[in-house]
């Protein structure tokens, strides 16, 4: 059953098109990342299927339904965890909950279960200064699970993370994944992280954003991290790359002119 279907999008700020006709269909549990260099509308199109942006022409629907705006069927993970700081790890996972008047015995329950499952169990009561930045990154997805969404949109997550934190966190989100089976769409500039964690790769042409090509990942699940060593996984980075480095190379010149 598809989940997220794009038909013709096209998404334009003021005189720059940024997407430019996006079709596609992502089925129910998929896994799906989308690489492409900077510019090239990835983040875009996420914070439209997000309902944060609305398109020009065309448009994204959800189990048939068209989106204009956001919904707690989608729960958004953004680069950076904006935690409140006020609140411990417990009362940062429910502000959705609370938002939404959802606050059971029974919900409160759920969340503990979800806090043991990023990993968190023991941790309820400490404040994000008492947190490292994975562990922070960890209530980030847990606040967006919280709220039991259709589909999760995920924008760079671990950008901001170390390489050494950034590989276990790779690792813990395929477990999570597992687990509940949501739809996920993942944003990242990694080509190796896009190719270990999805069942496809959208990859996008720089601007104006288009598809360029949709890979399908066939390596066996679950994944290790030997398996980033295996000639298949090299292989497939190297496709991707090949698809993207002129573009690449062409948006990292730009950006030092």
């Amino acid at each position: 059953m598809s989940s997220v279907v794009s038909e013709h999008l096209c998404k334009r700020f003021g005189d720059l098109e940024v997407l430019q006709d996006i079709n596609l269909t992502i089925q129910d549990g998929e896994f799906v990342a989308l690489v492409g260099p900077s510019g090239c509308g990835k983040t875009t199109f996420l914070r439209t299927v997000a309902g944060l942006e609305s398109a020009d022409e065309g448009g994204i629907f959800l189990n048939g339904k068209r989106v204009s705006g956001p919904d707690r069927d989608r729960g958004f993970v953004f680069q950076n965890d904006s935690l409140l700081p006020w609140r411990n790890v417990f009362d940062n996972t429910v502000v959705g909950l609370e938002l939404a008047g959802r606050m059971s015995p029974d919900e409160r329950a759920r969340v503990t279960r979800l806090l043991e499952l990023v990993g968190l169990a023991g941790f309820e009561k400490y404040f994000p200064r008492q947190l490292s930045g994975g562990m922070r990154q960890r209530v980030n997805l847990a606040r967006a699970l919280a709220i039991d969404p259709k589909v999760l949109l995920m924008d760079e997550p671990f950008s901001a993370l170390d390489a050494q934190t950034r590989e276990i966190m790779q690792t813990e989100l395929q477990r999570v994944w597992e687990e509940g089976r949501k739809t996920v769409l993942f944003v990242t500039h990694q080509i190796d992280e896009a190719v270990f964690l999805a069942d496809r790769v959208l990859v996008f042409a720089r601007r104006p954003g288009r598809l360029l090509e949709d890979i399908k990942i066939d390596l066996p699940r679950p994944r290790t991290m030997m398996t980033k060593r295996q000639p298949e996984f090299v292989a497939l980075v190297d496709r991707i790359w090949r698809l993207i480095e002129k573009d690449v190379r062409e948006s990292v010149l730009v950006e030092h002119v």
